[in-house]
């Protein structure tokens, strides 16, 4: 099997920040929550006071005021040619997408590309919060093998150092820079 992360990976950019400002141009009471996710970065970028996890959560306050239900799938009609082509060429039946992305964003894209296999993190749709860890770093790899146990990664295909810990598990490693893809060092 090939695992690959999805954003900026097999999707071009950053699926999160992308329905973010989705959701701002299609609700104005979106916008009173902005303050929310401009605090949740300054706490965690500049006075490294919360986790990433705590951030993220700040930032998806904005749920509240958004309808996931319905904003998910209209979001996904116009972001899914984001999708990489050289993804699509090489798709195979067994794939694993494992992303910090929340499920609730990624699940109605992975239905739509065949995609049957989706590790992501458990974020309430209705509320942001958190119902599990985020899905990043070493997290993606113990999620992994509690999904597949015995489960052997062919290839394993990221743009971050920080999923180090699956490219080692994997028989090739590759990292996606810009569409570009070089082998892992």
């Amino acid at each position: 099997m090939n695992v690959y992360d999805f954003d900026k990976t097999i999707y071009k950019g950053d699926s999160t920040a992308d329905f973010y400002l989705f959701c701002l141009s299609r609700h104005r009471r979106v916008w009173r929550y902005v303050p929310n996710a401009v605090w949740g970065a300054v706490r965690h970028y500049v006075l490294r006071n919360c986790s990433k996890t705590e951030f993220k959560e700040q930032m998806y306050t904005f749920l509240r005021a958004a309808d996931y239900q319905t904003d998910v799938p209209a979001f996904w009609d116009g972001h899914v040619h984001k999708i990489q082509s050289w993804y699509k060429a090489q798709q195979r039946p067994d794939d694993v997408v494992i992303s910090a992305s929340p499920r609730f964003l990624l699940e109605p894209v992975c239905a739509r590309l065949g995609i049957r296999f989706l590790i992501a993190s458990e974020v309430d749709g209705k509320t942001g919060v958190y119902t599990g860890k985020n899905c990043h770093g070493s997290e993606k790899a113990r999620r992994f093998h509690a999904v597949f146990p015995n489960g052997k990664i062919e290839r394993f295909y990221s743009d971050s150092q920080s999923d180090r810990p699956l490219a080692l598990l994997a028989r090739q490693g590759f990292l996606v820079r810009r569409g570009k893809i070089i082998p892992w060092q």
